[in-house]
């Protein structure tokens, strides 16, 4: 059903859209989406930090005790 819309159809949904929300509406609506990706990449990129974060402290020593006493 979407694959016969087109570039007429899309033009069309987009001049209804601005008719009935306005360009302020719609820029300050874009501006809030921008926010909440910028915020889920951050969030996602935290995430992976304190998952790495937590491998480093789980990880221990393996160095045999012989070798920690040379140094």
């Amino acid at each position: 059903m979407l694959n016969n819309i087109g570039l007429p159809g899309l033009l069309l949904i987009a001049v209804v859209v601005l008719v009935l929300f306005g360009r302020g509406k719609i820029s300050s609506l874009m501006g809030e989406v921008g926010k909440g990706i910028t915020a889920f990449k951050k969030g996602v990129s935290d995430g992976q930090n304190e998952l790495e974060d937590d491998k480093a402290a789980e990880a221990h020593d393996v160095t045999p005790a012989a070798e920690k006493e040379k140094v």
